[in-house]
């Protein structure tokens, strides 16, 4: 049964500070064991990715690493229609919100003479992670692709253990070329460092296991990557409304790890009751949901509306719900999803704004993966004549305050020849 603790008066300040501080923690021996492979992945690189996927992935002995075009085809041929339908609907609000997101070049004449913009870039190359665990995380592939693709990256690189069908046809619905069925520690470790048959990549992103975000902490100074993610969390505060909407939106994200953070908000004992209620029922037959639930799930009565906001903008969730009035006194959350018809699970899957997102307080500094990760934003300058001199006492000035009197002498220079 869901044993979900209901939480009133002064215990809320401990139990929020709990939640609040709720890091991603790397175990020494975890990180021991992924250095053991990363270092083993930069010495050996081929011979030991196949060796560890023949352990771990499944890979059959001289099974190639890399997905071929051919079997690419065969699974998006494979799959029903209306997943196909599914797939490219889900897609097509994923490139839109993505197109919408992307940062636009300026050029803007800060005075007469001097011009300033910037101009957008996208990054080399990516290397996406799709886990193959406990679930085909299918959405994960559309969700970290696809905006690369709308920054313009040339080279998209993914990488899967054990990739399920319906993963390869999402991949040759988007035109992956280069898809591997690796994962683990050991994904990252190529992707980061690169081997004869993958070369390394820019920035890594994607969602991922102990391991492999243990991983992408320990490249994270040799190759860029997106965020270290953590269990799902998931917040809902509400005042009033259908007590099976919001169990219904806690029990979905609970489902997807037992160590998921599931907490409702509310300063209505009689719906915080009624939740508690609808959580124990809907979670009975899901194991994960419940034992999540268990262990993570927390449900908050305070002394006021106001009391409920500030709770969850100190415990900066993953996913919260919440009412269109309540919207501009949050602060920080990964992804908002306001009123009753607006399921959490619609934004892991179709509504367009992706669904990989900050956890255990990152929230706090950034937001969900965006085209923007992809991106480079580079700044043009262009000076006239006439207007580096009209500018240069400032120049100059700034300069010799700071000691650097190189840096006022190229202004001089120009200005004595101008």
């Amino acid at each position: 049964m869901a044993g979900v603790r209901t939480v009133r008066g002064r215990a809320i300040e401990r139990e929020v500070a709990k939640l609040a501080n709720r890091r991603l923690l790397f175990s020494v021996e975890t990180e021991r064991a992924v250095a053991r492979i990363l270092k083993d992945v930069r010495k050996n690189g081929d011979s030991v990715l196949h060796r560890y996927a023949e352990k771990w992935d499944g890979l059959a002995p001289k099974q190639s690493l890399q997905v071929s075009e051919e079997e690419l085809a065969n699974a998006l041929a494979s799959i029903a229609p209306s997943l196909r339908h599914a797939l490219e609907t889900a897609a097509h609000n994923i490139r839109k919100f993505a197109e919408w997101q992307k940062p636009q070049e300026f050029a803007k004449d800060m005075q007469p003479g001097l011009s300033v913009g910037q101009i957008v870039r996208p990054i080399d190359a990516v290397g996406c992670y799709v886990p193959g665990g406990r679930y085909p995380l299918l959405s994960s592939l559309l969700m970290t692709v696809i905006p690369a693709q709308v920054a313009g990256v040339p080279r998209i690189v993914v990488c899967s253990p054990r990739p399920a069908q319906e993963t390869l046809a999402a991949a040759a619905l988007l035109g992956v070329a280069e898809f591997y069925r690796i994962g683990g520690a050991q994904a990252i470790a190529a992707l980061a460092y690169g081997t004869k048959s993958i070369a390394s990549v820019v920035k890594i992103v994607g969602p991922g296991n102990r391991f492999v975000t243990t991983a992408k902490k320990l490249v994270s100074f040799d190759c860029a990557i997106d965020m270290l993610a953590g269990p799902t969390e998931a917040i809902v505060v509400a005042e009033e409304g259908e007590p099976a909407f919001w169990a219904s939106d806690l029990v979905a994200q609970a489902e997807h790890d037992p160590d998921t953070s599931v907490v409702f908000i509310t300063s209505n004992a009689a719906l915080a009751k009624e939740v508690a209620t609808e959580l124990k029922s809907r979670a009975k037959t899901n194991a994960i949901a419940r034992e999540a639930l268990n262990r993570n799930g927390v449900i908050f009565v305070t002394g006021s509306p106001a009391q409920s906001i500030e709770v969850a903008n100190a415990i900066a969730s993953e996913h919260i719900t919440l009412s269109r009035d309540q919207l501009d006194s949050l602060t920080s959350a990964g992804s908002i999803f306001l009123g009753p018809y607006s399921p959490q699970s619609l934004g892991d899957y179709a509504a367009g704004p992706n669904h990989v997102l900050p956890t255990g307080g990152v929230a706090r500094f950034r937001g969900g993966l965006s085209v923007v990760d992809y991106l480079k934003i580079i700044t043009v300058q262009e000076v006239s004549r006439e207007a580096l001199v009209r500018i240069a006492p400032i120049v100059t000035t700034l300069a010799e305050a700071e000691g650097l009197s190189a840096h006022a002498e190229s202004v001089r220079v120009r200005c004595t020849r101008a």
